[in-house]
């Protein structure tokens, strides 16, 4: 039996329409975990690829698709590449840094024996004199003074401390386009033959990344879609290309703020959204959203603000990371980010409106999404029901951001998958049908999701199962 077919527990009023991912982690790694997580009202879940082994993540694969059967609620499941580790290597106890200091860094180096701090990553071919290090998430500034042999030499700029393993920000050095490293490329052929349904990809510089990232993919047979992370300055300088090469994007705040800096993140998250519906493409607020939940059972006020703000600027999700992977309270944490998003989109105090319009505009598929829009609009649905093959009917209609919730209807268990995470939409998976979104309507009256009376809009094509042929709406009313 499909998971969806089984009708939502909620009336179709009590739909969020902002998503939520959860990171699966020692805190959350049992099937009753993830089944909480789930029926919580997590729509997405990240596999964390920086930690874990194969056998953990194939375990943890099983138990999601379970319980999404379970709960009948399609699940993404992300897989977050880990990037280069660009971090500081293993050394005992702490070392005090002082303003104006000089420090040498090299891959692999013993700095008990030489007085060279350590580094997981062979920079010495990427980073050029003048350019800034951060070490310690910004903690400790340096400026590179010189590049020898293997060995980088760094000025400190401020007083601080390093310990290891911490991370390292670069946000002068440009990677060339190498930024998968071997372990990336094992995992990718992993996730290919493990069903995952998204890619986040680290550390993404342009959008030829991107494209290197689906060239392998699609050797691969793979049907992931590709999330680009922005996390470095390099990205924020290519900004539209990546988002409209992405299949979505990930605004990963906290090496964002380190790359930039803090005050830059709240407008290049409000960019990235508007870029995201400007391309159709889904767009994802992570980082640090709940994190005082990882210790506290409730979260602080600046925090509710935060997962509010994601929703009145109209991302398609909002993501937990060490709240719901190491925390003390993760399924408290999800009930409580549900609650926001809920109340956060009933009582939204202004409609927020972006200067550029969607690139397909004035395109056929484009003029249709929008009129579906405005009908439902001005007629004040309940829902929109659409039929979809690949999603990108869908995927158009939800960029134009309306208040009213997309059921979504493919034959394609997939494409049901990546929609889970996509601004207002309930996906179904269904036989391919010329009457498919009309059968859709009716089965969710008789499962009460719709009443009698209320008014829905119906998106389909003249044939079913062919992608792009979208060209019929009707108003209907349920009998």
């Amino acid at each position: 039996m499909d998971i969806t077919n089984m009708a939502p527990n909620v009336p179709i009023t009590d739909f969020k329409l902002t998503k939520i991912i959860a990171t699966v982690g020692p805190a959350t790694n049992t099937y009753e975990a993830i089944l909480k997580l789930i029926e919580s009202g997590a729509n997405g879940i990240r596999l964390n690829f920086s930690h874990g082994s194969d056998a953990e993540r194939i375990q943890q694969i099983e138990w999601i698709r379970k319980a999404s059967k379970a709960y009948a609620k399609p699940i993404a499941i992300i897989q977050d590449l880990q990037g280069p580790k660009i971090r500081l290597g293993d050394f005992d106890g702490v070392v005090t840094v002082q303003a104006g200091q000089s420090l040498r860094f090299r891959y692999g180096a013993d700095y008990e024996r030489e007085g060279t701090l350590p580094i997981q990553y062979d920079l010495s071919k990427k980073i050029k004199r003048g350019e800034r290090l951060y070490l310690y998430d910004g903690k400790v500034r340096t400026i590179v003074s010189s590049v020898k042999d293997d060995t980088i030499h760094v000025r400190a700029e401020n007083d601080g401390i390093l310990i290891a393993r911490k991370g390292l920000n670069l946000p002068d050095t440009d990677f060339e386009g190498d930024i998968l490293t071997d372990k990336d490329r094992k995992d990718i052929v992993f996730g290919s033959e493990h069903d995952v349904d998204y890619v986040a990809l680290s550390f993404v510089q342009t959008a030829q990344d991107i494209d290197q990232l689906r060239a392998i993919l699609d050797t691969l047979g793979s049907e992931a879609k590709i999330i680009a992370k922005i996390e470095t300055k390099a990205a924020t300088d290519n900004l539209e290309e990546i988002i409209a090469t992405a299949d979505a994007t990930m605004v990963a705040r906290g090496d964002l703020a380190v790359e930039t800096e803090p005050e830059y993140v709240p407008v290049l998250q409000r960019k990235i959204v508007g870029f995201g519906l400007k391309y159709d493409k889904p767009t994802i607020v992570a980082t640090q959203m709940m994190a005082t939940m990882t210790e506290s059972s409730e979260p602080t006020r600046a925090e509710v603000s935060d997962v509010a703000t994601a929703v009145f600027i109209g991302a398609d999700a909002v993501m937990l990371s060490d709240e719901t992977a190491a925390g003390k309270f993760p399924i408290e944490t999800v009930q409580m980010m549900k609650r926001i998003i809920r109340y956060s989109q009933d009582n939204a105090p202004l409609k927020t409106v972006y200067a550029e319009e969607s690139i397909d505009a004035h395109t056929k598929q484009g003029a249709i999404s929008s009129a579906i829009i405005t009908l439902a609009d001005s007629l004040n649905v309940a829902a929109i029901v659409a039929e979809t093959k690949s999603g990108a009917t869908v995927y158009k209609i939800a960029s134009r951001r309306s208040k009213h919730p997309i059921i979504a209807v493919t034959s394609t268990s997939r494409v049901a998958q990546q929609l889970a995470i996509v601004y207002s939409v309930k996906s179904f998976v269904r036989k391919d049908h010329q009457l498919q979104a009309q059968k859709m309507a009716d089965w969710l009256k008789v499962k009460n999701v719709l009443k009698k009376g209320t008014v829905i809009v119906t998106v389909s094509g003249k044939y079913p199962g062919v992608v792009g042929t979208t060209d019929t709406i009707k108003v209907r009313a349920i009998e």
